[in-house]
């Protein structure tokens, strides 16, 4: 089969070995693949991957290795990481499979990715797509799962003040997210071309050179993976508010951290989210994802795919498989 790999380099492979499924796994024929600036990160040494990339994806389940055969057919995502289910952890008991220490990361650590033909997943960790949901939206769960984390581990008073700051995919797809959750979200960012896609389906946006920062925001969304952004983020978040940090910024820079202190601000971490309330999102047609496609390519021109994701106006770069 064809598959995308990062072994020191980023090749296609098109003899890449068609895996088979262990028990309680389900083999996946994808249809459609997202680029995520992990995969990105990954090329550049991040986690030391070596594999198949490719976390983000929509597929048809061809055939189960157990007893339950009823997703064969079936259009499917999967949570990106999946435990060690033995029964002395804890966070497999909770199917909080991303905390597991023993876990498996599609894409990303120990388990080969979705930039192939054919994927393998626990069946624990799969997701049936809702008939009314296209792959062009479905493809974007795990990042609206990610989003949605966010008022899983945060109370957000209905009268609160919340910011979002960045405009890339992921400040655009958590603004969004939190205006379908019916909040008072204002979206900051560098790009009018991006806040306009927020814009368009109702929430408020800014220009970054044009906003006036104040210190009046009960909530405070980092999404600029900057160290700049981090600081500008303390500085609009009100005292004893909650500064959310979304990016993941490996930095050395130092940071002032005495505003938190001073004003008691809470700061929570946010990673990663679960997939049944993304997927009603969709099915409910509260988000549209379609804006965020840059362009669509074939598994063939997956290297090119690869660069144009590295254009500053690039927002979603797709791989049909």
């Amino acid at each position: 089969m064809k598959a995308i790999v990062f072994d020191k380099e980023l090749k296609l492979d098109k003899n890449y070995p068609k895996p088979v499924p262990q028990e309680g796994e389900a083999l996946i024929r994808v249809t459609l693949a997202g680029i995520c600036n992990t995969d990105y990160e990954i090329t550049k040494g991040y986690m030391g991957y070596v594999g198949i990339l490719g976390h983000e994806f929509v597929g048809v389940v061809e055939e189960v290795n157990g007893d339950d055969k009823s997703l064969i057919g079936k259009r499917v995502v999967a949570e990106i990481s999946y435990g060690c289910n033995a029964p002395d952890c804890e966070w497999c008991a909770k199917k909080n499979y991303r905390h597991c220490p023993n876990r498996h990361t599609l894409g990303i650590w120990r388990k080969d990715g979705c930039f192939a033909e054919y994927m393998t997943m626990p069946v624990n960790v799969l997701f049936e797509v809702p008939d009314n949901v296209p792959d062009e939206q479905a493809v974007f769960v795990e990042p609206l799962a990610a989003a949605c984390e966010i008022t899983e581990q945060l109370h957000i008073e209905p009268t609160a003040k919340v910011l979002v700051l960045g405009d890339g995919k992921l400040g655009l797809t958590t603004a969004l997210t939190l205006h379908a959750q019916n909040f008072d979200v204002v979206l900051v960012g560098k790009h009018q071309n991006k806040l306009d896609i927020a814009k368009v389906q109702g929430v408020k946006t800014q220009l970054l050179n044009e906003f006036t920062p104040e210190k009046i925001y009960d909530v405070v969304v980092e999404a600029t993976g900057t160290a700049s952004g981090f600081e500008t983020s303390m500085s609009l978040t009100k005292p004893r508010g909650v500064l959310v940090l979304k990016s993941t910024v490996a930095t050395g820079k130092e940071l002032n951290l005495a505003p938190i202190v001073i004003d008691e601000i809470t700061v929570l971490g946010s990673r990663c989210g679960q997939f049944a309330p993304a997927l009603r999102l969709l099915k409910n047609n509260r988000i549209d994802f379609k804006p965020f496609i840059t362009k669509t390519y074939s598994i063939d021109d997956a290297l090119e795919a690869f660069e144009a994701n590295k254009a500053k106006d690039s927002i979603k770069i797709l791989i049909k498989m």
